[in-house]
């Protein structure tokens, strides 16, 4: 079993930067690809952002290209999405995903990509 946990999330104005956190239990985790995933009210699920097992390759979705940055530290079993120029339409609920079978050197954008993720935590952007 995966333990999952995310920090970070909380209320901003639009226009400031917030950074969240993953930590992962198992030691392996270099071996895990990574990503973001964010749901809104009423909206579906959808993935921000990936990160492949090295950091050398990622994603971003287009609403957020140029303004999120992922990355993660294989030396503390940490992600990170650092979210800068935030919007109202960024409000919402940001979790970590992990994918623990086997992989290669992508990032992996689909939902469907990943067997764990985490309960996430509340990003609100006020106007």
């Amino acid at each position: 079993q995966v333990q999952v946990v995310e920090s970070g999330g909380g209320l901003v104005q639009a226009g400031g930067s917030l950074r969240l956190s993953c930590a992962v239990s198992r030691r392996t985790f270099a071996t895990y690809p990574m990503g973001w995933f964010r749901q809104a009210p009423g909206k579906e699920r959808e993935v921000v952002a990936a990160i492949s097992r090295s950091g050398g390759t990622t994603y971003y979705a287009d609403s957020v290209k140029g303004r999120f940055t992922i990355s993660r530290d294989n030396a503390n079993n940490e992600e990170y999405l650092q979210m800068n120029s935030l919007k109202p339409e960024d409000t919402a609920v940001y979790g970590c995903l992990v994918r623990t079978y086997y992989s290669d050197t992508q990032a992996y954008t689909r939902l469907n990509e990943y067997d764990y993720w985490g309960q996430g935590t509340q990003v609100t952007v006020t106007a």
